[in-house]
């Protein structure tokens, strides 16, 4: 089954340099070659009639846990300001960067 949409070696190059890979140059067509089958496993799953099913995130039915979304201070500001290179009167100190 051929592609909706072929890549040329052009292409495969172009998407190399983008993606910041070296490709030999006598490797191209292979890199193509292997671009246009994701195309074309891509058009396959096109083909599928997906109408009326669910998206999903698993296979498995499942209901993601919940907490109370309460506000609090976390009750632990001595070690969060443990790891401070400086700490005064309980906040970060950070030293001052506007004249």
């Amino acid at each position: 089954m051929e592609p909706y949409m072929s890549i040329t070696t052009e292409t495969a190059a172009k998407v190399a340099k983008l993606a910041r890979i070296r490709v030999e140059e006598d490797a191209l067509p292979a890199l193509a070659q292997e671009f246009n089958n994701i195309l074309g496993f891509i058009e396959q799953l096109n083909e599928v009639d997906v109408a009326g099913v669910e998206p999903m995130t698993s296979v498995t039915p499942q209901r993601l846990k919940r907490r109370v979304d309460d506000v609090t201070d976390g009750n632990q500001q001595g070690k969060v300001l443990k790891n401070a290179p400086d700490a005064r009167e309980g906040f970060f100190a950070v030293p001052k960067v506007v004249e």
